[in-house]
């Protein structure tokens, strides 16, 4: 909602600065996003007539006038506009006047001529104007006048962002009725009186559809010149509202639109076949609407019909064949009230939308309609002329306005100060609440403009509002605290966090709501859980996969030349179940580019799957994950695990797939992985024991098996047959190469023993050794010799 500062002070005028008013308004819920000037700052530009006229010698488009700017003698001044003539009164930048951009103006020689000055065109004082050539002002508008005081230039525009439950502040009218209630401020709206019929032509209106239409009110206005000029005062006003002047008729119903908050139509008289009927639409019906679209009517469309064929949707938009043209000389006036539920989401569903529609699905003041329509007449008949006939109304379903309760001890218990009720009282009158007051408890009857008080928390937040979210004082809490038991067995999330942090990974917080092809692409999802109102195309399913925002991610800061990333995320995915949905959180890293920063110390390596494996295991620790060969739909065949935790699967890692780093625009495969995060944060519960006292027992294994056994096998094998005293088994050597056959490979392992009453003998700790070597040889294993 856009509006001129200068048009509400003339509503309500407090002691207020710009400034002030713009942080009232915000601090009340009404959230003012901008405030800027009308005009751009310039200096020294007066309201001059032109008495002279003649064509400069040396210049064929060029014309050296005498100008009268009020300063008792005729100023010379050379100008090129085309549309510049002896009687015009425009505006003139006098020597020393200062324009937007800086630009100074001084006397100066045009073609040999003398020039003291400059005449303005629109354009260059930085206001709008339609006119090629020079801004050309009303014959009386008074000459030496500063041009600034005369068109009003020195005004704010106000941009509120109104929330969906203050349909009542969308128009002056609502927004003065705020900053008075909220000021104390004298209220002084527009006086509106009934026009007088003078002819005696009627229309028959009749609602059908009795639940969408609540009012309708039309009336008949004869003989109008359609094409009279709109008024410079009402036009400004309507610029400055963000809307474009179009013809005087349409300018009137748009002023009262955004003046009353009422939304208005006005039909060519000429085009009605019999009476109005608001009725739902019939199948087959089309609509050809005032934007050029043709729309193919449905049963769930509210309509304006004659007894013909449809002329307008209800609420939304008039149709292109029943509008007022310049050539149009009756029309009838329209102002309804169509309710809420029966606009809300049409203009959505039809791909367009109209100031209209935006106020109706919001709800428009149900008892306003007959002074919209009183205003709107008296307009007409001023600026087109005409003959208007009697108002012709009825009324159908309006909606109920229930009682609302409010206790005095509520808003104390609720705000934390303690207010009485002659205060409360102050501040509900002030909002145009009627009440009685009986016991502390007051019983209020919400006017027909609020459609947001329903419950008694609403008439606090009304309270609260007025009285001043700043004046409620900000106590801190006081209770008795303490920190909850933290389960052994749990591990925060945001110690994960860290420890991702401390491996150098960056956290990243993506859309859960994601392009439906990442679905296909990174998790081989063609039924994924689709939503039902996205609030973007490529935002129209919910992830099963938090791999599709790290690539994403990915892709930005390749695009910014970044040459190394790692990040990571924790967040929920989302399945179909059974029954409902499946939640489960995840937690996923991405690295890509140079395994280290760039620097002296170390070779410029790139990151590969170990450096991913190894974040993972610290991930998981204590638990030991073994990684089995997998196929995955987003990452590369061949270079992709599954991660497996107590031999159930945790997740994936590997590499991206090359298909997938094309398709992404990305220079090189980056390594990701992807684990449940309830496994990531689990631990065991911590078992003391002591240290042992004697020195430990290693023998080294070096076994040499075929190329496909993998160290997870053997590791699997070992712990089969583990003795006791065997306390650690690592590899720490692969060797290919002399001594060892084609299609082998040997893997030496350290094994340490060791017992914490005595010191091991050979006796013990051999039969150990060979039960490990026994627990292999079904792999194939056999010692290096």
């Amino acid at each position: 909602m856009q509006f001129s500062e200068q048009w509400l002070r003339s509503w309500v005028n407090p002691a207020l600065t710009t400034a002030e008013l713009s942080d009232l308004l915000t601090m009340a819920g009404l959230e003012v996003e901008e405030v800027s000037a009308a005009a751009p700052a310039f200096s020294g530009v007066v309201i001059g007539e032109v008495k002279e006229c003649v064509k400069h010698e040396n210049a064929d488009r060029l014309r050296v006038t005498k100008v009268d700017v009020g300063a008792g003698e005729l100023v010379q001044i050379v100008c090129g506009a085309p549309n510049v003539a002896v009687g015009v009164r425009v505006p003139c930048a006098l020597p020393g006047a200062i324009l937007p951009g800086d630009f100074k103006i001084k006397p100066t020689k045009m073609r040999g001529v003398e020039s003291g000055g400059m005449l303005c065109s629109g354009k260059e004082l930085g206001v709008p104007e339609d006119v090629d050539g020079l801004m050309l002002l009303p014959a009386d508008a008074p000459v030496g006048q500063n041009i600034r005081d005369y068109l009003g230039l020195d005004d704010a525009l106000f941009t509120l962002k109104i929330t969906p439950n203050r349909a009542d502040s969308l128009s002056l009218r609502g927004i003065a009725r705020e900053v008075a209630a909220l000021t104390g401020a004298e209220l002084k709206p527009v006086a509106i009186e009934a026009v007088a019929p003078s002819i005696d032509d009627v229309r028959s209106v009749k609602i059908a559809a009795r639940e969408a239409c609540g009012r309708y009110l039309g009336r008949v206005v004869k003989g109008v010149n359609a094409a009279a000029a709109t008024p410079a005062w009402m036009r400004q006003r309507l610029e400055r509202s963000g809307l474009r002047s179009i013809s005087a008729i349409v300018d009137i119903t748009n002023y009262i639109l955004l003046e009353q908050g009422q939304p208005m139509h006005a039909f060519d008289l000429a085009k009605i076949q019999g009476g109005i009927t608001v009725r739902m639409a019939r199948a087959g019906e089309n609509l050809l609407c005032l934007n050029e679209k043709t729309v193919e009517l449905k049963d769930s469309h509210l309509v304006i019909a004659d007894d013909a064929k449809a002329l307008a949707m209800g609420g939304i938009m008039g149709g292109e064949e029943s509008g007022v043209t310049e050539a149009s000389t009756d029309i009838f006036l329209e102002s309804a009230f169509f309710a809420p539920a029966a606009i809300a989401g049409k203009a959505r569903e039809l791909g367009f939308g109209s100031d209209s529609s935006f106020r109706y699905e919001r709800g428009v003041d149900f008892q306003l309609q007959r002074e919209a329509i009183e205003r709107a007449t008296r307009l007409i008949l001023d600026i087109c002329g005409g003959a208007a006939g009697p108002v012709v109304e009825e009324v159908a379903e309006l909606p109920a306005r229930k009682a609302v309760t409010l206790r005095t001890s509520r808003v104390a218990k609720v705000l934390g100060v303690a207010l009485s009720s002659q205060q409360i009282a102050g501040i509900l009158g002030r909002l145009g609440l009627a009440f009685t007051l009986a016991d502390e408890v007051f019983t209020v009857q919400a006017p027909s403009f609020r459609f947001d008080i329903e419950i008694e928390e609403d008439l606090i937040e009304e309270v609260a509002r007025v009285y001043g979210y700043n004046a409620i004082p900000a106590d801190a809490p006081r209770s008795g605290m303490r920190m909850l038991a933290q389960p052994e067995e749990l591990r925060p999330v945001d110690q994960l966090r860290h420890l991702l942090a401390a491996r150098d990974y960056q956290e990243v917080v993506s859309y859960a709501f994601v392009d439906e092809r990442w679905e296909r692409d990174f998790a081989g999802n063609d039924d994924p859980v689709r939503l039902q109102n996205p609030i973007a195309s490529q935002m129209s399913v919910m992830r099963s996969t938090l791999i599709g925002g790290l690539v994403d991610v990915l892709a930005g800061n390749i695009n910014r030349k970044q040459p190394r990333v790692r990040v990571f995320e924790a967040a929920r995915v989302f399945f179909k179940a059974e029954e409902g949905f499946d939640q489960p959180e995840k937690v996923a890293g991405l690295a890509w580019g140079l395994r280290l920063p760039e620097q002296w110390g170390s070779k410029a390596e790139r990151v590969d799957f170990f450096d991913v494996k190894a974040d993972v295991e610290a991930v998981l620790h204590p638990a030991l994950a073994e990684y089995r060969k997998a196929s995955h739909p987003a990452f590369h065949p061949g270079r992709c695990a599954e991660v497996l935790v107590d031999g159930k699967a945790v997740g994936f890692i590997g590499e991206l797939h090359p298909q997938w780093v094309q398709a992404y625009d990305l220079s090189s495969a980056p390594v990701l992985f992807e684990l449940d995060l309830a496994v990531a944060t689990a631990r065991s519960r911590i078992k003391a024991r002591p240290v042992s006292k004697f020195q430990a027992v290693r023998r080294d294994l070096a076994l040499v098996v075929d190329e496909q056994v993998s160290v997870a096998q053997l590791m699997a094998a070992f712990a089969m047959q583990r003795a006791q005293i065997v306390t650690d088994i690592a590899l720490f050597d692969v060797y290919r190469g002399k001594g060892v056959a084609e299609g082998k490979k040997s893997l030496a392992f350290s094994v340490l023993m060791q017992d914490n009453s005595r010191t091991l003998t050979d006796e013990e700790v051999e039969p150990a050794v060979q039960a490990l070597l026994e627990a292999v040889s079904g792999l194939g294993a056999q010692l290096r010799v």
